[in-house]
């Protein structure tokens, strides 16, 4: 029987094993990190954002806050924070993730108009 310490395949194993540790875990972790269109947007740039700022039904008694870091706090009549979670816009659409794991969606059909859950808010 032969000795496989000497052999090529005992090289050809360890070279794999060694080529293995220096990959990252996820190709996506590495080509995110250098390719900034797949990054988060930066507050900054949300901060320029059409649609940012205090969203309200004409009632008053929903009031919807779209801020900088893509998180949203709504409030219903006297019960503030009602929901909160993320959001994000693509075009006129935005869709909602609440931190309960409720999700939702709305339209913006102008810049002062959003329609979410079958209520009109007006920009504030």
């Amino acid at each position: 029987m032969r000795k496989i310490s000497s052999s090529p395949v005992r090289y050809f194993f360890t070279a794999a094993i060694l080529a293995g540790t220096a990959i990252p875990a996820s190709s996506a972790d590495a080509s995110d990190s250098r390719n900034p269109a797949r990054r988060q947007p930066s507050e900054n740039t949300m901060q320029q954002h059409p649609y940012l700022g205090m969203w309200v039904t004409d009632d008053g008694r929903v009031r919807h806050e779209l801020l900088p870091d893509n998180r949203y706090d709504e409030a219903r009549g006297s019960r503030e924070s009602a929901y909160r979670g993320r959001y994000e816009v693509t075009g006129t659409h935005i869709e909602y993730w609440d931190d309960t794991g409720f999700t939702a969606d709305g339209d913006f059909v102008d810049d002062n108009t959003l329609h979410h859950g079958g209520m009109v808010l007006r920009r504030k």
